[in-house]
């Protein structure tokens, strides 16, 4: 599977939950299906929720970094 390159990125360092979840939601909503975005969050709570929010959502997370203390995710619109 070749990598796709984000379309559209989101610095949410910083951002409380559930804010940081209804960013990227509102984000997404501005892509078309197959698009990426790429997020970064905050470790613990914001890791720990956002992930599995855009999961439930029906959103597919292909990638998974860790950066500096932050995460970085990339997230494909379904």
């Amino acid at each position: 599977m070749e990598e796709r390159n984000p379309v559209a990125n989101l610095d949410l360092r910083g951002v409380v939950c559930p804010t940081n979840f209804v960013k990227t939601k509102l984000k997404l909503e501005e892509l078309n299906s197959g698009e990426v975005l790429e997020i970064i969050i905050d470790e613990g709570e914001p890791m720990a929720n956002v992930p599995r929010s855009i999961k439930d959502e029906g959103h597919k997370i292909i990638k998974v970094e860790k950066v500096n203390g932050c995460f970085r995710l990339w997230i494909e619109k379904v």
